[in-house]
């Protein structure tokens, strides 16, 4: 099985790359632009499955394909909003969202392994695509949550929050008058029910209201250290495979 990685951050394919090797699979190249990889593309033998992450450095990675058509099984790897994706989840072997889990990396790879012509699955309108990522599924997002405070029930509007956080397997939100309170839910399932616009995860452990950030800090390994309009009481760190992403969110 012949792997290609196309991701422009280094960071992120050799992360994606020691991933890949934990499960037992050997990763042939790795690329990190549309221009690189169309020149790849042109003279190589296509791999048997692409990692292929949507934004690079010098375009969308759709634009290769509207150059080389695509022989191989893709697995998208993105930040983009999961709605938007599962339009097209179909078409493709899986989609994983940064920064990836290991569990689901293992799911998309078994999944693909299972499919006796993975390849066919390839149908993919990349010009449909880039419609719905310019213009994402509208929803209705949650506008509230609700905490029980000893015999009373307490409604927090999401304006109010400045981060969601897990902590001792439990999840919370901090809200702007620097009170924390313990939900009934996960982050992953926040990822259902937050806007993207207005909630980014900035690492495992936290969503981030972008008008809750008071400034932004260069930090240790590439990383961005956040300040919250309130005090928190912990370092609030952007992960380094997601300062680009986190940037682009900021817009």
């Amino acid at each position: 099985m012949k792997i290609l990685i196309i991701e422009d951050e280094k960071p992120s394919a050799r992360r994606l790359q020691r991933m890949l090797e934990k499960l037992g699979v050997t990763v042939n190249q790795m690329l990190h632009s549309v221009e690189e990889s169309i020149d790849w593309f042109s003279n190589n033998e296509h791999p048997d499955l692409i990692f292929l992450d949507i934004q690079l450095s010098d375009g969308l990675s759709f634009d290769i394909f509207d150059k080389i058509q695509i022989k191989s099984a893709i697995i998208f790897t993105t930040a983009f909003d999961e709605y938007a994706l599962k339009a097209f989840k179909l078409n493709s072997i899986d989609y994983l969202l940064k920064p990836i889990d290991e569990e689901e990396l293992q799911a998309a790879v078994e999944k693909y392994k299972k499919l006796k012509n993975p390849s066919q699955n390839v149908q993919l309108n990349f010009e449909d695509i880039k419609k719905l990522l310019s213009n994402p599924i509208e929803r209705d997002y949650k506008k509230r949550f609700t905490v029980k405070i000893g015999q009373h029930i307490k409604m927090i509007p999401v304006d109010e929050i400045e981060c969601f956080y897990s902590e001792n397997k439990g999840t919370y939100a901090h809200t702007k008058n620097g009170r924390n309170y313990l939900l009934d839910t996960t982050l992953e399932q926040l990822e259902q029910e937050l806007s993207p616009k207005v909630y980014f995860r900035i690492n495992r452990k936290f969503y981030i209201n972008i008008n809750a950030i008071k400034d932004i800090i260069s930090y240790t390994n590439s990383r961005l250290e956040l300040k919250l309009n309130s005090n928190l009481g912990q370092e609030v760190i952007v992960a380094r495979e997601r300062v680009k992403d986190f940037k682009l969110w900021l817009g």
